[in-house]
């Protein structure tokens, strides 16, 4: 199954043979530090930059299945985010993985983010477009 918006990855989660928790970490696009001055000027124009976990939360696809509920629950939060990267986890024996057991691969996900390791995770945009990032 190709996967081309938000509604396409609810419904992959939801045709699995296991049930699926999703994992979501929010990013903010930061300039990072010792940046030159051409650097900040391309930021400036809404390119480049570093990507900066603030955020996250795991979700059942039924938890989610509206992206506009994410975007309203983070608003709550304080937190501006850029982008959201999210994969998922497979349950076991017909029963979904819980929040404790996403903790840990919550983390993972955050550290390889902060690394810039992020091809195998789908990206989403604040408008819920799926993003190619190298």
């Amino acid at each position: 199954m190709h996967i081309h918006s938000y509604s396409d990855l609810i419904n992959a989660a939801r045709a699995q043979p296991e049930p699926q928790r999703l994992l979501f970490v929010f990013a903010r696009a930061e300039l990072p530090d010792g940046a030159t001055e051409d650097q900040r000027l391309l930021f400036e124009q809404g390119e480049g930059g570093a990507l900066a976990p603030v955020l996250c939360v795991d979700k059942t696809p039924q938890e989610a299945a509206n992206f506009q509920t994410l975007i309203d629950e983070s608003a709550r939060t304080g937190m501006s985010w850029d982008v959201a990267f999210v994969s998922t986890m497979n349950g076991r024996g017909g029963i979904a993985p819980n929040s404790d057991e996403a903790e840990k691969p919550l983390r993972l996900m955050t550290e390889q983010i902060q690394a810039g390791i992020v091809s195998q995770f789908i990206a989403i945009d604040r408008r819920g477009n799926l993003l190619q990032l190298a």
